[in-house]
């Protein structure tokens, strides 16, 4: 913190730290949006919210590094402040998605809703859920990712309902999965691929939910999302296989 003989320096930045956990709270109200786009039937305008909620959690952190939120706002744990956001966005509102929309088998809407609202908890409460080279250990609650994976491929509700149950599995089994912002590793070509996916994911959204067939109604787009899946798919299978080193380890800051 700068002290040229004013608080003035100590005011702004105690007040940047603020406005970097206002930051992080916008992705509550994001989060309030898609649940009513959800009530409303628009389930386009609900994953226009969710991304733009993906989207302030994937850089709030970073922002709050650089600025410092730890120590200028020591009362307000600003983890806390995200994991409660996280566990909205990421998990409820895609549960609701699930139960609302008929992604499931008739019957199975509250179980798988409730299948992923209870094995979240579980997530959000490990201790080890990140390692040191920054995986997740196990499935990481990405629900409203496992949403739009469902929703861009068309899967038949039993699919469904088998892709959830896989990844409330794959919750307890400490596969590795890639946090696309923060594994140093590769990560000169992560953040692009990241970038291509957020764009692919965007346009594949917009696309008409009459449209029976996405990839044959923008075919390059969808073919480029799919080579960007699979290049985190191998990556992640990678990384399990093969753990981090100790000397790897030791250069990890």
């Amino acid at each position: 913190m700068l002290d040229d003989g004013t608080d003035t320096p100590a005011k702004r930045e105690v007040a940047a730290a603020w406005a970097v956990h206002a930051f992080t709270a916008s992705g509550a109200v994001l989060g309030f949006l898609a649940l009513v786009a959800i009530l409303e039937g628009d389930k386009i305008a609900a994953f226009m919210w969710l991304g733009l909620a993906l989207f302030v959690d994937a850089i709030d952190g970073t922002l709050a590094r650089r600025v410092g939120v730890t120590e200028l706002t020591p009362r307000f744990d600003g983890a806390t402040l995200d994991n409660v956001i996280d566990y909205f966005t990421y998990v409820v509102v895609p549960a609701l998605m699930i139960y609302w929309f008929g992604v499931v088998p008739p019957g199975w809407e509250i179980p798988a809703a409730a299948t992923i609202m209870a094995v979240s908890c579980y997530t959000f409460a490990n201790l080890d859920m990140k390692t040191s080279d920054y995986y997740f250990s196990g499935f990481p609650a990405l629900w409203n990712v496992v949403v739009l994976y469902i929703h861009v491929l068309q899967l038949n509700q039993w699919t469904n309902l088998v892709v959830i149950g896989v990844c409330a599995v794959l919750t307890f089994i400490p596969i590795k999965f890639v946090h696309p912002l923060r594994v140093r590793k590769l990560r000169m070509i992560t953040v692009p691929v990241t970038v291509l996916w957020a764009a692919t994911s965007l346009r594949l959204v917009l696309i008409h939910p009459d449209v029976r067939k996405v990839e044959e109604a923008s075919p390059l787009v969808f073919w480029l999302w799919v080579a960007a899946s699979i290049y985190f798919a191998v990556i992640c299978i990678w990384r399990s296989i093969h753990p981090e080193t100790e000397e790897e380890r030791k250069q990890t800051p």
